[in-house]
């Protein structure tokens, strides 16, 4: 079963101030040791590691004194008084509103009453605090302590409700606080702590890589066993956490954990680069900072992979200083982050990895993160106080240290394993997210992301290139129709909250999930299949720069409700009145207006971008204020009503249609003039086919042909004797043809181009050339993990 762990991750470990950290900021590792050890010169190594755990936890190289750490300090000396004030030992609980016993949520508060102790002990360490070294808000923490030993967390309870509190939660917030508040602790103080987290957390829940031992809780727990062995002086715990680490590196298959595509998995079948990804790349970094130079250096040669994953898989998913939601799972309905907090605190994981990197890794990873703090919107990274005072410095460090700020990339990446694929135009970055018989259509536990039921259909989200940064972070989950997530085809068939089951049971019955890229163009298409639907259809997308030709076809269902595709669902903020002009026509911005045209060739958002539907198309457009609470989409959240506007573009394919179909092009970030030049030039992007057997495109002037076939067919030349994602690029006298086989079954596909082929001039080991001259014949053997392959050619 995945691990089924809650919204207290985020909560109580992001609230309480330990996320990543600054160890010795402007030192490589091991100078940041020697640094360490310094503070003991009488003690041993165990105390060496102490010291530098807690520097990794408080961070250091910063001016207390200054902004922006003067207001996060002086916040956390206010969040510890009021703390201490409210704390109130009972039996049953240390704090009134955090009862112990409680079966639904004992172990989530008890997680948070670890969470408020370590506050009050950083508040104790930290300068700046107004309770710097307040004796009686130490010794409250070290009653706390004792407390919570007594209640709750000792070694004779029973775990009940969540396994995560128990195992990651609480030990890790204990046993940080312990660290830090380690020389006004006493040796029972800190022999039950140790005997707690002996007691939760044996050697052998890292004895098999399996269950809720896998990907980011594996590097958890070990982390727990690392910080237990430092602080109870146990060699050998601290060997088995490093040694415990080495089945997260190698990349996987199938399940949890990296794949070499730079797809990151969590819970078998959910997408999460972020939210899990972040954790699992925390507590690496950590543990390579903590452990490097030391008896227990991490060795294993498939730490490289780790550092790989930083362009790899967690570089593509980050615009400007935000991680995209299409990887953040079911922590997209928590009201205490967003796609900027998250991309922000990941931003300082890979600041705190380059410490201990390459020097020509850590000056490239230092370029991207001052590229993406120097582009951000909204508030500034580096003054942001949702941050931790240790992640603050560390970015600061890194923006400072980097040789220059790197540019935003461009084209597409595909990520086939986690049915996700990521494009960049010069004014754009955009997310698609899939699902198939491999990856759930959302994640939902614990109450979290109850209505998130679209947003593996196809959900195409789009941020510009200096604007509309906040679409998603704000406000949108809670305000958002859910049956209107943009780029979807849905149907509007009723369903309820938590539909298809919790923790990625909802899967589609779909295996041709994916596509084709070749660095430039990519061709990405889905068979898709609605949620508790009778809704079927094919759906493709093609990255051509700066649009994105979007085509539906063989729409079909029978649910006796309309069905839609959302041309895009846009975010106007809490009083936008961006102007809408469909046509050349102005339309007023009326709040409830919707509007009806039968044959519309192109739309245009003011602030946002335009949309060309290239044959004329029926389309709908609704401007709206829509009202909501985070409290509907997550039970931990608030029930104070929430309101933004939206301006939503759809085509309505009526109620069971049947073999429908849709085209148009997103410019995201394109004016007004430019949207109606475009639609004009129809000649630009042709669409060659647009049914249930292929979908297809050429754009001439670029040497594009691109198509997706759903069966064996030909379509402007290209010929497939099976399902295939195809591209051509032509250039002068030479040609890159690049073929995937979505439904990964193995099968050779064999591939004829109907031009004249001087010569094959390079090809992928699993390209087989049949023949040359009139034609060009290939057979290939794509394997089972969607890659594509390539063959270069010149042209007769």
């Amino acid at each position: 079963m995945p691990s089924p762990q809650g919204s207290s991750r985020r909560t109580f470990l992001t609230a309480s101030g330990t996320g990543a950290a600054a160890v010795s900021l402007g030192l490589a590792l091991p100078a940041a040791r020697a640094a360490a050890s310094q503070l003991a010169p009488e003690g041993d190594e165990f105390d060496t590691l102490r010291l530098s755990w807690r520097e990794l936890t408080l961070g250091t190289g910063f001016d207390a004194g200054a902004e922006p750490y003067a207001t996060k300090l002086a916040a956390l000396g206010t969040a510890a008084r009021t703390a201490l004030a409210t704390m109130a030992p009972a039996t049953g609980s240390l704090w009134p509103d955090q009862p112990l016993t409680a079966p639904a949520t004992g172990s989530a508060n008890m997680s948070a009453s670890y969470g408020r102790l370590n506050t009050m002990a950083q508040a104790w360490a930290q300068p700046g605090t107004g309770s710097t070294g307040d004796t009686a808000l130490i010794a409250a923490v070290g009653r706390g302590l004792d407390h919570l030993h007594a209640q709750i967390y000792n070694e004779h309870t029973k775990p009940f409700g969540n396994w995560w509190d128990w195992q990651i939660g609480s030990s890790r917030l204990l046993l940080d606080t312990a660290v830090i508040a380690h020389e006004a602790l006493t040796a029972e103080q800190i022999a039950h702590c140790t005997a707690a987290v002996d007691h939760f957390v044996p050697d052998s829940a890292v004895a098999v890589y399996a269950g809720t031992s896998t990907g980011a809780n594996r590097t958890d727990l070990c982390r727990v066993l690392a910080t237990r062995g430092v602080l109870g002086r146990n060699a050998a715990k601290i060997a088995l956490a490093r040694d415990a680490l080495s089945p997260v590196f190698p990349y996987v298959t199938a399940g949890d954990g990296l794949y070499a595509d730079g797809s990151f998995v969590q819970h078998t079948w959910i997408a999460y680069t972020g939210s899990y990804g972040e954790v699992q790349i925390d507590g690496l970094s950590r543990l390579f900072a903590l452990l490097a130079g030391s008896t227990w250096a991490v060795t294993d040669p498939n730490r490289r992979i780790i550092l790989d994953s930083v362009e790899r898989s967690y570089a593509p998913f980050i615009h400007d200083g935000l991680m995209m939601d299409c990887v953040n799972g079911r922590a997209i309905s928590r009201q205490t982050t967003d796609d900027q907090l998250m991309g922000r605190t990941i931003m300082a994981h890979i600041a705190m990895l380059a410490l201990g990197a390459p020097a020509a890794e850590r000056d490239r990873w230092r370029s991207l993160i001052k590229g993406w703090v120097d582009r951000a919107q909204s508030v500034p990274v580096l003054t942001d106080q949702r941050l931790s005072v240790a992640n603050l410095a560390l970015l600061r460090a890194a923006v400072d240290a980097a040789p220059s700020a790197a540019p935003a990339p461009k084209g597409p990446r595909l990520f086939p394993a986690m049915d996700r694929a990521v494009h960049r135009g010069t004014r754009f970055a955009a997310s698609l997210s899939m699902s198939s018989n491999r990856i759930a259509y959302y994640e939902n536990g614990n109450g979290e992301n109850l209505r998130g039921w679209h947003t593996g259909s196809g959900m195409l989200a789009w941020w510009g290139e200096g604007f509309a940064g906040d679409q998603y972070s704000d406000a949108f989950w809670p305000t958002a129709d859910p049956y209107r997530m943009p780029g979807t085809t849905v149907s509007r068939k009723p369903l309820a909250d938590g539909e298809g089951g919790a923790w990625g049971a909802a899967r589609p019955a779909a295996t041709w999930v994916g596509g084709a890229e070749d660095g430039t163009y990519a061709a990405v298409g889905q068979h898709l299949r609605g949620l508790s639907s009778t809704l079927t259809a094919r759906t493709s997308w093609f990255f051509v720069g700066d649009e994105i030709v979007c085509l539906g076809a063989g729409i079909t269902a029978s649910d006796g409700t309309p069905v839609e595709t959302v041309v895009d669902h846009r975010n106007l903020g809490a009083a936008g009145t961006n102007a809408l002009t469909v046509d050349g026509r102005r339309l007023p911005a009326t709040l409830g207006r919707r509007d009806t045209f039968r044959r519309a060739r192109w739309a245009h958002i003011a602030g946002h971008g335009g949309y060309v539907f290239p044959d004329g198309a029926a389309v709908q457009a609704l401007r709206e204020e829509r009202t909501g609470t985070w409290k509907a989409i997550n039970t931990g959240g608030t029930a104070d009503p929430v309101t933004r506007r939206y301006l939503t573009l759809w085509h309505d394919h009526g109620t069971d249609p049947a073999d429908a179909s849709y085209a148009h092009i997103l410019l995201p970030g394109a004016r007004q003039l430019e949207t109606a030049v475009r639609a004009a030039d129809r000649d630009k992007v042709r669409v060659l086919a647009n049914s249930a057997s292929a979908q297809a495109i050429s754009a001439h002037r670029l040497g594009l042909l691109a198509a997706n076939f759903w069966t064996a067919g030909t379509v402007g030349g290209l010929t497939v004797d099976g399902p295939a994602s195809v591209l051509v690029h032509t250039a002068h006298r030479t040609a890159t043809l690049s073929l995937a086989a979505p439904e990964r079954t193995g099968a050779p596909v064999e591939l004829i181009w109907d031009r004249p082929v001087r010569s094959v001039t390079s090809r992928d080991p699993r390209v087989e050339v049949l023949g040359t001259g009139r034609a060009l014949r290939l057979r290939i053997a794509p394997g089972t993990a969607c890659g594509t392959v390539r063959t270069n050619v010149v042209l007769r």
